[in-house]
C-alpha cells in the first residue's frame, strides 16, 4: 500500500509539475504576442508620415491631372466657341451689306 501511494504521490508531482511548464509556456507566449504586437504597432506607426507624404502625393497627381482635363476642355470649347463666333460674323456682315445696298427689303 505505500508503494501505491509513493507512486500517486509522485505521479501528482509530476502532472503539477507538467501544468506548471503548460502555465510558463503560457506566459510566454502571451508575453512574446504582446511583444510582437508593440513591435508591429511601433513600425506602423513611425510609417504614418511616409503614408501620409504617399497619399499626398497620390492626390496631388490626381489633382494636377484633373485640371490638365479641365484645361483641355476649356481650351476646345474656347476654340469652337471661337469658331461659331467667325462663322456668325460673315452671316452678320452678309446681312448688314445687305441692308445698306437694299435698305427699302
Amino acid at each position: 500500500m505505500d508503494d501505491s501511494l509513493k507512486r500517486l504521490l509522485d505521479a501528482e508531482m509530476r502532472a503539477e509539475q507538467i501544468a506548471q511548464q503548460a502555465e510558463q509556456a503560457q506566459e510566454h507566449s502571451i508575453q512574446q504576442a504582446m511583444a510582437d504586437a508593440r513591435a508591429d504597432n511601433d513600425h506602423f506607426t513611425t510609417r504614418i508620415p511616409d503614408l501620409q507624404r504617399s497619399f499626398i502625393a497620390k492626390a496631388e497627381e490626381r489633382a494636377e491631372q484633373h485640371v490638365a482635363e479641365l484645361r483641355r476642355r476649356y481650351d476646345e470649347r474656347h476654340n469652337q466657341l471661337r469658331d461659331q463666333a467667325e462663322q456668325r460674323e460673315e452671316i452678320a456682315l452678309e446681312a448688314a451689306f445687305q441692308i445698306l445696298v437694299a435698305p427699302d427689303q
